[in-house]
């Protein structure tokens, strides 16, 4: 097991991965947290539990709301939980997203923390303290920063996975190596059929190393003024294609988003066409998409109403080589524009 932490404005958190789901226990400080999970994970691996009280959700984006917290917010009335309740989210990205956000706002704010049970949630949604829901499908518009105190990355708990799900989490990864490590792109490179096929040693590597890079930025940079926008690579494009079309799940959609941007590197003459060509050829090789067909308009509304817009223009996270992300302002017309080509 390796550890990596984060400090936070509001507390610590310490990523432990290769940490196993049976030891969730001695990370506890309470006797009975309350467990919020879905119904796929408890099935899988409820029996796992430690003695708790059991908040059950279903799976999907679709649940991703504010009736869920609600829901949640009964079950916790129900369970008579109070300020020294300790709350777990064990599952996926929405399962995290949803039960850091019911914690930081239940009360005015309980103790957290995570078990991932995705590698999507292992690189990406569990990690650096952002919590939120969607509402009226636009992503992640009512939300916290606040940091789970521990975020246990069990790789057991990958072997479940379906492969599009395994798939999502390698496109967060391959981001992380886009965006800051070139040498981490370069392993992909010259392993991606063992992540594909989840080997231990390798899937472990490449989960730490994208901790590394995301942690690193979020140390610099918890509630994104500046240096933590460099994680939206690809965002921008892939939130947008996920509101406008139900054929993509997250990891796919940002696959593609990372392509739009890439071009638009290119096309700015910051990124080399070569560099282009071996970030869609890498892409390939993890089975994602780098295309797709959409409706202008509704992808031109989406992008309209992206929380990184100031005005007429957005920050836009571009690539000046691999491994090296910088942000600049792009207006929403040179975008529709770039929807146009996409």
């Amino acid at each position: 097991m390796r550890t990596l932490d984060i400090k936070g404005v509001n507390g610590d958190s310490r990523i432990l991965v290769g940490e196993k789901l049976e030891r969730l226990g001695s990370y506890l400080p309470v006797q009975r947290p309350v467990v919020i999970t879905d119904t796929t994970v408890e099935g899988l691996y409820g029996d796992k539990f430690p003695n708790c009280d059991l908040i059950k959700i279903s799976t999907g984006e679709k649940i991703k709301n504010l009736d869920t917290v609600r829901y949640i917010y009964d079950q916790l009335v129900d369970h008579e939980a109070d300020r020294s309740t300790f709350i777990v989210g064990i599952g996926g990205g929405i399962v995290c997203d949803i039960a850091g956000f019911v914690a930081s706002t239940y009360m005015r704010g309980l103790r957290f923390g995570f078990v991932s049970s995705t590698l999507l949630a292992q690189v990406d949604a569990s990690v650096g303290g952002k919590n939120g829901v969607n509402f009226h499908g636009y992503k992640n518009m009512i939300g916290t920063f606040n940091q789970p105190e521990f975020v246990i990355c069990d790789m057991d708990l990958l072997k479940t996975l379906p492969k599009r799900e395994v798939l999502c989490g390698l496109a967060e990864i391959a981001k992380h190596a886009f965006i800051g490590d070139a040498s981490m792109c370069d392993y992909l490179e010259r392993n991606f059929e063992r992540a594909l096929d989840l080997d231990e040693e390798a899937i472990g590597k490449l989960v730490y190393d994208s901790v590394v890079i995301k942690s690193g930025v979020v140390n610099m940079d918890e509630r994104e003024k500046g240096e933590r926008k460099k994680l939206n690579f690809g965002h921008t494009f892939g939130h947008a294609i996920e509101k406008t079309t139900d054929a993509f799940l997250h990891g796919e959609a940002i696959s593609v988003g990372m392509v739009v941007a890439s071009q638009l590197s290119v096309t700015k003459t910051l990124l080399l066409p070569s560099d282009f060509e071996r970030i869609k050829e890498l892409l390939v090789k993890l089975d994602l998409p780098t295309t797709l067909r959409a409706d202008k308009d509704m992808m031109v509304d989406a992008i309209k109403k992206d929380k990184k817009r100031v005005g007429d223009d957005i920050d836009f996270v571009l690539l000046e080589g691999i491994g090296k992300a910088v942000i600049r302002k792009i207006s929403v017309k040179e975008l529709e524009e770039a929807v146009s080509d996409l």
